[in-house]
């Protein structure tokens, strides 16, 4: 079972069956092949056609043409390094103090229901309207990209965390008093277990999460990277151009939950939500 089912609460099968990997088949592989070929192909219709005039949505094969164009230029790859320093430095921000605040609010019955109530009220503003407050305090700088997507982040982590720590087992956790494990000793071989498939979830999501709110700092904002660089071509009428680096965007947003999932895999390959994966 994935670390989502986990983190929903859903039970975890540890039958023998249950114990091999999950390989994809190559008929999944090949409808997976068939899907992107076929949302290509109605891309590459729907202007030439004439149900979408080509001015406001260019064909498929243009709007490829100019994302290999932008693979080799200079300025495209240093658009897409100060997306991604954003992206990395908000997240690190967000992880790290979401994994603070988790593991101590959750550890005790008193901070967590004190803290319920602005959990819930705060959890749901949207990043984007702290779009004003940002540039008043940072201007355009990359500064304001970080607030909103440490924000965004930072409560994917916290909720997932908050949840794991209150999922440990009470009888592990008493009988690792009652052989004297001290509380950090307890958080290391008791909470902090109990709790990591949550947080890698929460990672994983937050990863996703940040990359949008980069984007839409710098499109909105004018913050240095691929958001404002789409900005820039919608606004010179480079439409073809605005469409690859939308594309661009897509195929980093792709690579990013890739690769998270591998790390959530290797690092909870000693797990049964991981270990539990059936062929199919």
């Amino acid at each position: 079972m994935s670390a989502d089912a986990l983190a929903s609460g859903g039970p975890v099968s540890t039958t023998g069956r249950d114990r091999r990997r999950v390989r994809k088949s190559p008929v999944k592989q090949l409808l997976g092949l068939a899907g992107i070929i076929g949302f290509l192909g109605t891309w590459e219709l729907i202007p030439r056609l004439g149900i979408i005039n080509e001015r406001f949505l260019p064909p498929a094969s243009e709007v490829i043409a100019a994302l290999v164009r932008d693979f080799g230029l200079t300025a495209f790859w240093i658009s897409v390094g100060e997306t991604m320093t954003a992206w990395f430095l908000g997240l690190v921000i967000a992880v790290v103090l979401a994994v603070l605040l988790g593991f101590i609010i959750g550890s005790s019955d008193f901070l967590r229901k004190a803290t319920n109530s602005t959990v819930e009220f705060l959890r749901p503003i949207p990043s984007v309207a702290l779009i004003p407050l940002a540039v008043l305090l940072f201007g355009i700088k990359i500064e304001s990209s970080l607030m909103l997507i440490t924000y965004a982040a930072f409560w994917q982590v916290l909720i997932q965390v908050l949840y794991g720590v209150a999922d440990i087992d009470m009888v592990a956790n008493n009988t690792a008093r009652t052989y004297g494990l001290g509380r950090m000793a307890r958080i290391r071989y008791v909470v902090f277990p109990t709790a990591l498939p949550y947080l890698m979830t929460g990672v994983r999501l937050a990863a996703t999460v940040a990359l949008v709110l980069a984007i839409t700092a710098e499109l909105v904002i004018g913050s240095p990277g691929l958001g404002h660089e789409i900005a820039l071509a919608q606004s010179g009428g480079a439409i073809s151009g605005m469409y690859a680096l939308v594309l661009a965007t897509g195929l980093i947003g792709v690579l990013i939950n890739s690769l998270m999932r591998l790390i959530e895999k290797k690092t909870l390959s000693w797990h049964s939500s991981v270990r539990s994966e059936v062929i199919v």
